[in-house]
């Protein structure tokens, strides 16, 4: 029986697209309009645009209200993988970043910073998609999201504060004058993680509760699945039109940010892949765990760097490059998903027995 690999939705196919336009669009307003940013920047309260801060928020709620938290428990029954996942995804994902972040942009610290940060959040929404692309087990992966939302909320904070206050300094690099506190960190996280992450929680079991599973998942659901990529397009306008002067600057800029963020998402992608097969995996759960790893929480990441460093930031800039550079680098990790299913998960045998497993 022929099997149909699964589409991209017309929004989330052309997403690197509308990333660039984007990017266009706020650069040119930036560059034609000079008084734009005086504009912008009247509706800041320190360092945070309340109009780019309630569309963060906004940002975060729909991947939120996706997660199925009833899923958690099942991955409890498969002690290894969830072992394994949290290794690679906790330990060895943010340490590889940091390494990466600090090799390659040693000389640019706000980039180098920003892709740290980058590094200490586990995506919680794109994985969805790559998961179904690559036919990925949908439960397993709503488990693993939904304790990789709750770790954020609970431990991004500290997480950020020993990689940048802390191991920047062991590995030598000082003079960054970071002056950041975990509880401002703490702060940032709760407003943009903490709001959405309890709002999503809410509507989603009172929607259920009082209308009903159907028109949650078949009207609700792609009702605000749309709002993620407005909220991000809008963003990516609003920080590129403070940086219209600096266009000559930002081919370079981008390539600079793209080398590790390539590189580490390969790495996370095959490493989780054979450590899955390794002890025992089937294809779907090692292409489940295997997306997890390898992609970002980008939104987080966003609104991390923008609440602590600034709308104007090197860090909120690489974290708007971060998109730009997952979508197409992931799917390429789809097609290779399905290269490593006919090579290692194709013989019958094989398959049904870790199928069994």
């Amino acid at each position: 029986m022929a099997l149909h690999k699964k589409r991209l939705n017309f929004l989330d196919k052309y997403l690197t697209l509308w990333i660039f336009i984007a990017m266009i669009i706020g650069v040119s307003i930036g560059y034609f309009i000079p008084s734009s940013d005086d504009f912008i920047n009247s509706f800041s309260s320190g360092t945070t645009n309340i109009p780019l801060a309630i569309g963060l928020i906004v940002m975060m709620y729909p991947p939120l209200t996706k997660i199925d938290f009833s899923k958690i428990p099942l991955i409890l029954d498969k002690p290894k993988l969830l072992t394994a996942s949290f290794l690679i995804t906790w330990i060895v994902g943010p340490f590889l970043m940091f390494l990466l972040a600090t090799f390659f942009l040693k000389d640019y610290p706000e980039y180098m910073t920003g892709l740290i940060i980058i590094g200490i959040a586990p995506c919680i929404a794109m994985v969805i998609v790559w998961n179904e692309l690559a036919e990925g087990n949908r439960e397993l992966t709503a488990g693993l999201i939904g304790i990789n939302s709750l770790l954020q909320v609970f431990f991004f904070s500290l997480y950020a504060y020993f990689y940048l206050e802390i191991m920047l300094p062991l590995f030598g690099i000082q003079g960054l004058e970071l002056n950041i506190s975990i509880a401002e960190i703490a702060i940032t996280v709760g407003i943009y993680l903490g709001i959405p992450f309890a709002l999503a929680i809410i509507s989603r079991y009172t929607i259920k509760k009082f209308i009903g599973d159907k028109w949650f998942n078949q009207k609700f659901i792609p009702f605000v699945s749309p709002i993620t990529l407005i909220a991000l397009l809008f963003t990516i306008v609003v920080m590129f039109s403070l940086k219209g002067e600096m266009i000559v600057d930002l081919p370079m800029d981008v390539f600079r940010i793209a080398i590790p963020l390539v590189i580490f998402f390969t790495i996370m992608f095959f490493l989780m892949f054979f450590v899955s097969k390794k002890i025992g995996a089937n294809y779907r759960d090692a292409v489940a765990l295997s997306f997890t790893a390898s992609g970002n929480n980008f939104e987080l990441a966003i609104a991390v760097s923008i609440g602590v460093f600034g709308i104007n930031s090197g860090q909120a800039f690489a974290g708007v490059i971060g998109p730009l550079v997952e979508v197409p680098a992931l799917i390429i990790l789809v097609n290779v998903s399905f290269w490593l299913k006919n090579k290692y998960y194709s013989k019958p045998a094989l398959v049904t027995k870790t199928e069994n497993t």
